[in-house]
């Protein structure tokens, strides 16, 4: 089963507008899988823990891009030996290699799931782990708000998207921007 570990817990809405994408990292038999290499405060945000792992960004294998706003992507770069998935393909060097994301095994315990809601080309990390399904996602922002999201181009589709991640009953989510949570009964739906 594979293991998840949270690089940076980000944030938003403080005083001085600044924002951070939660970063998180999966290892999975041979894969070592960073999802959201985003705005930080510095890169050391994330490679410092990384390190305190005993990874470097030349083993990470692969990077999840939830979605392709900034800050989930601006520091992707530290890991340019890897293998980039977004909501229709797999970027490796300068190959581009199309694929639906839905269903996409990564490797034995780590698939994604295409979730258009923040977002058109949203994609949900599903990991299996010992402790349950978790989820890497931004369908939420953090564990509390904003239950309407402003950015989503349909809040319909931003519910249908949480709906559909909620019924695969995950133990834990990791939101785009806060710490990870348990669902619940009140977990925005």
């Amino acid at each position: 089963m594979a293991l998840v570990d949270v690089l940076f817990e980000g944030y938003l809405g403080r005083p001085d507008h600044r924002v951070a994408s939660t970063v998180g990292l999966v290892r999975d038999a041979d894969s070592i899988i960073v999802v959201d290499p985003g705005l930080v405060p510095r890169l050391q945000s994330i490679l410092d823990p990384l390190a305190s792992l005993g990874l470097g960004p030349s083993d990470v294998t692969d990077v999840v891009l939830s979605h392709h706003h900034p800050d989930h992507t601006l520091n992707a770069a530290l890991f340019a030996g890897a293998r980039f998935h977004d909501h229709w393909a797999v970027y490796e060097g300068d190959l581009w290699t199309e694929r639906e994301a839905d269903g996409f095994q990564l490797s034995p315990d780590v698939s994604l799931l295409h979730v258009r809601g923040h977002s058109e080309e949203d994609i949900a990390t599903l990991v299996r782990t010992d402790d349950g399904l978790i989820v890497f996602t931004h369908a939420w922002w953090t564990a509390e708000a904003p239950v309407e999201d402003p950015y989503a181009p349909d809040a319909a589709r931003l519910h249908a998207a949480r709906a559909r991640i909620l019924e695969l009953s995950p133990t834990r989510i990791v939101p785009g921007h806060g710490a990870p949570f348990h669902p619940g009964s009140s977990t925005p739906r």
